[in-house]
């Protein structure tokens, strides 16, 4: 089957690739560092990807999706302007050999995935939400609806939402394992939004490094000193930080000094990393602490195993998870937001509660999910679904503000206050308002919900 464009650039877009099998018509290696921002206007379909090809430094540039790579010159991106920064040309399969044009990647023999699967589950998830500001067509029809219909069509889009994410997480377990897809999750979701790419790369790379025989306190060390080496995140001027943060860093530059020049190849470029507007407590090199915490902590995975077999009381959920993959307790990342803030009066942990929901949700249960899903473990896939959809709602943030504006208006829907109806919202919005415009045409959900009123009318008051 071959797939349209819009198709292939989300396939793009997501990954959805083999990611160490990467090569350009001309036999060269690629890692994508970063597909890119994806462009909705004229122009390259994504702007400021930073790809590299063998072992040559990162470049930065656009990526042109085709469905072909006679396509080039057909749709005259040749003599564009608007296209001279296009370091890659992506296409379905090879067809003519050219000889001017950028590096092409051809993608049908590289997906993580089967086409007609990747076909089913983009139908259960999508980009980015629009930005309209006022209530949608389907406003009406869902307020309409009966109470318990409005809670089971965002319940049921949760649950698509959870089957989305973990046939992600197993078809990435199906090439390099189910504890290295756990950490690729992970470290992507702890660089959100605007570090996502750079953090997944970093996950990436852990099978390349070498392990720490040292105890836990400097394994601890030993991994922060890698992976902020690595992200090119280690302060090297010591001259601008505070005081009390010099021997600090001092102690992870004796560390990275020793394993530097063998990681040299590994190091990322600075131009991954967004830094502008980050709350401190989001900033990329607490986030590697973090994740160095639970790296240095000899079984944490089995600590999670332990916990998704645990009996716990639905009103513990949050406070189990916390006490069973909480950080190891530092000093320094207890009282310093960053490298170059001041101590703090009280300590913060390096995760708290709102954080936690966000990796149980789209990391560890999917995670779960898809392993119990794959053992074909009944028993536990019901255990993974009921947490999924007990687990206490997380902090409101701007997208979820949106999705109620544009669903339900200016008016309330009687849900239930769960992290998983926060889920299904989103999901809600990106299965339909994502398929559409601001004006909602062509969307088919406001046919949907009229037609499960008339299906089932609510009682009369």
């Amino acid at each position: 089957m071959s797939p349209n464009e819009r198709l292939i650039q989300r396939i793009w877009l997501e990954q959805r690739l083999r990611r160490n099998a990467l090569r350009t018509f001309d036999g060269r290696t690629i890692t994508i560092l970063h597909p890119g921002i994806w462009n909705r206007e004229s122009g390259p379909d994504f702007r400021q990807a930073i790809i590299q090809f063998n072992d040559e430094p990162p470049v930065t540039g656009d990526v042109e999706v085709d469905l072909c790579q006679r396509s080039w010159h057909e749709h005259g991106h040749d003599v564009d302007p608007a296209y001279r920064k296009v370091i890659l040309h992506v296409v379905w399969e090879p067809d003519e050999p050219s000889v001017s044009g950028p590096p092409t990647l051809a993608l049908r023999d590289v997906l993580d995935t089967p086409i007609n699967e990747l076909i089913e589950q983009f139908a259960n998830s999508a980009g980015n939400l629009p930005p309209p500001v006022q209530a949608g067509a389907c406003s009406d029809p869902l307020h309409h609806l009966a109470p318990v219909q409005g809670v089971e069509l965002v319940t049921q889009a949760a649950r698509r939402r959870l089957n989305a994410k973990a046939k992600t997480m197993q078809a990435r377990a199906r090439h390099v394992g189910w504890e290295q897809a756990l950490w690729e999750g992970l470290f992507a979701a702890l660089g959100y939004k605007h570090n996502v790419w750079p953090m997944r790369r970093l996950a990436e790379l852990l099978p390349a490094l070498p392990t720490t025989g040292s105890s836990s306190d400097t394994a601890f060390l030993t991994w922060q000193s890698r992976l902020l080496g690595i992200a090119g995140l280690l302060p090297a001027d010591f001259s601008r930080l505070p005081p009390d943060t010099r021997a600090y860093v001092r102690r992870l530059w004796d560390e990275w000094w020793r394993e530097q020049a063998a990681l040299a190849p590994y190091i990322l470029p600075p131009s991954l990393w967004h830094m502008h507007g980050l709350r401190p407590a989001n900033q990329p090199a607490r986030r590697l602490a973090l994740a160095a915490s639970w790296l240095s902590t000899p079984g944490w995975i089995n600590q999670l195993d332990g916990w998704i077999a645990e009996e716990i009381p639905d009103r513990k959920l949050l406070e189990s998870l916390c006490a069973c993959i909480s950080a190891q307790p530092d000093e320094f990342w207890a009282r310093h937001w960053t490298f170059r803030s001041k101590r703090s009066a009280k300590p913060h942990p390096l995760i708290g509660a709102p954080r936690l929901t966000d990796l149980a949700m789209n990391v560890l249960l999917p995670w779960f999910w898809s392993r119990a899903e794959a053992g074909r473990n009944r028993a536990l896939r019901e255990l993974i679904e009921h947490r999924y959809f007990a687990w206490p709602a997380g902090e409101d943030n701007a997208v979820l503000r949106l999705v109620r504006q544009r669903l339900m208006g200016d008016e309330k829907l009687q849900l239930p206050h769960t992290a998983a109806i926060q889920q299904g919202l989103i999901q809600l919005a990106r299965d339909y308002c994502d398929q559409s415009n601001v004006l909602c045409e062509e969307c088919e959900l406001p046919d949907l919900l009229r037609a499960m009123g008339k299906a089932n009318p609510p009682l009369a008051s």
